[in-house]
Order: C-alpha cells, then sequence, then structure tokens
C-alpha cells in the first residue's frame, strides 16, 4: 500500500492542482446554461442568458473596446520589448544599462494599484501643463504597453540568449548592414518568442482592471470593468456566458498556437536533418 501511495502520489498531488484551478471555471461554464438565476442550483438547460448577452450593450462595447487595446497595447508591448532585449542582450555595457534594465524591469515586481496611481498622476499633469492627453482609451492603452513592454521584455530576451551569435557574424562578414542582419537573421529566429510575447501581453492588457480603472475616462469601460461593475451589485448569469465565450476563445487560439509552435518545431528538426545528411553526404563524396 506504501509503494502504491508514493508511486501514485505526484499523480494524485497533480490532479488535486487542476481540480482547484479548473473546477471553479468547469462550474461557471455550466450555470451559464443555466435556466434560471440560480447559482446553487442546474434547474435545466437553457441559451437565455448567451441571448441576454447579445443584447447587453455594455458588455459588448466593452467587449469590442478591450479588444482594440489590448491588440494596440500588445503588438506595441512585443515591439518594445523586443527591442529593450535585444540592447540588453547584445550590447552588455553601455552607459546607463543599469538604470535602463532596472526601469524596464520595475513594472514586473511592483503592484499594480502603485502603477496604475503613479500614471494617473502623471496622465493628470500632462493634460493640465499640455491639454493632452484626455483620459480614456489613449491614457489605457499607454498604462497597458508600460506593463506589457516588461513581460515581453523578459519572454524575448530567454529566446535571445540561445541564438547562435556566429550565424549574425557570419552575415555580418558577408557585407549584411546591422539592420538587415536583425530582419533578415535575428528576428525570424526569435520570431515565436515574439509571437508569445505579444500573446501574453495582449492576455494581461485584456484582463487587466486595475490600471484601466485609474486611466478610464466617462463613458470608457472596458470588459473587466463592466464585469467587475456586475458582480458588485450581484449574481448576473450574463457574465458567465460573457466568460465561457472568452474561455472558449482563448482556448481555441492556444491550442492553434501550440500545434503552429509544433508543426515548426518538426520542420526545423527536418531540415536541420537534411542539412546534416547532405553535409555528410559532401564529406564522403569528397
Amino acid at each position: 500500500m506504501k509503494n502504491v501511495l508514493e508511486k501514485h502520489f505526484g499523480k494524485l498531488w497533480l490532479a488535486l492542482v487542476y481540480l482547484f484551478l479548473y473546477l471553479p471555471l468547469i462550474f461557471m461554464v455550466v450555470f451559464s446554461f443555466n435556466s434560471t438565476r440560480q447559482d446553487a442550483e442546474f434547474t435545466g438547460f437553457s441559451l437565455r442568458w448567451y441571448e441576454a448577452l447579445t443584447h447587453d450593450t455594455k458588455i459588448v462595447d466593452g467587449f469590442w473596446l478591450s479588444l482594440k487595446i489590448a491588440t494596440v497595447s500588445g503588438l506595441l508591448s512585443a515591439t518594445l520589448g523586443t527591442f529593450c532585449a535585444f540592447v540588453l542582450v547584445r550590447y552588455r555595457r553601455f552607459p546607463g544599462r543599469t538604470a535602463f534594465s532596472g526601469m524596464v524591469n520595475a513594472p514586473l515586481v511592483m503592484p499594480e494599484v502603485v502603477i496604475g496611481l503613479s500614471l494617473l498622476l502623471l496622465m493628470v499633469g500632462a493634460q493640465n501643463f499640455l491639454g493632452w492627453p484626455q483620459r480614456g482609451m489613449l491614457t489605457i492603452i499607454l498604462g497597458h504597453t508600460l506593463l506589457g513592454m516588461a513581460y515581453a521584455m523578459v519572454v524575448v530576451q530567454s529566446r535571445l540568449l540561445d541564438v547562435d551569435c556566429s550565424i549574425e557574424e557570419a552575415a555580418m562578414d558577408l557585407g549584411a548592414r546591422p539592420h538587415q542582419v536583425f530582419f533578415l537573421i535575428t528576428l525570424p529566429n526569435i520570431f515565436q518568442a515574439v509571437l508569445a510575447a505579444f500573446l501574453l501581453s495582449f492576455t494581461l492588457s485584456f484582463d487587466d482592471v486595475v490600471i484601466a480603472e485609474f486611466l478610464s475616462g466617462p463613458g470608457v469601460n472596458t470588459l473587466p470593468q463592466v464585469i467587475f461593475g456586475y458582480a458588485r451589485r450581484g449574481i448576473n448569469p450574463t457574465i458567465y456566458a460573457a466568460a465561457t465565450l472568452l474561455i472558449a476563445t482563448v482556448t481555441m487560439v492556444i491550442v492553434g498556437y501550440s500545434v503552429w509552435v509544433a508543426r515548426k518545431t518538426r520542420q526545423r528538426e527536418r531540415e536541420m536533418a537534411a542539412a546534416s545528411r547532405a553535409e555528410l553526404t559532401v564529406l564522403n563524396a569528397a
């Protein structure tokens, strides 16, 4: 009995962890199809809350606003994070490197409340002094970009550390300019990491409510803000329906990304194997 317990303890512990993480999500998905507003008893299958979702303008408008903000901030975060990672990895010594690295990494360890409050003070001061920007979609994008850029930099930096610099050096020896080396050699090698950084930044932006609360203006409410406002007023199964659709969308995106990465990995392995065979054939012929 003791041997059996020791053998399966890891699997049991992993199952309990997954159950703890995903049981609330399963509960929410099931009750999004409930026929009544009951949250403790499933009274029957119905799509009434999905139909109500299509007529809830606050949730629909909040979803499209969150999608726009997350897309723009994700692109900006992935781009800026890639450049920051490239500078920190390829240029080991330059004046202010320590300060630059500390500022880029600061949002990783700083509470979002502090970030949101500091950005609010900055935006209010800029608006009083310059008359711009007005609190709304733009200010939320700037705040989410600041947060997402730090996470994107970490993801891309870990990939850049594994890239063989000799390939870039060989390209420059053959006459390629530094910008050509970056876009033709470096970027294709780290593209998967850049895409992962975009997806991570997109998710952080779409999910954020703290920074959005500080930086949003009148009539500008993201989907998390709308859901949070509904949750404070009581149970609304429409939120369950919206969350279920988001879970389904995220799941499909993750599965699609995983399949794409697996295919690219297998393709790279086949190309490397073919190159090795071709090299071996040339050596044998010589």
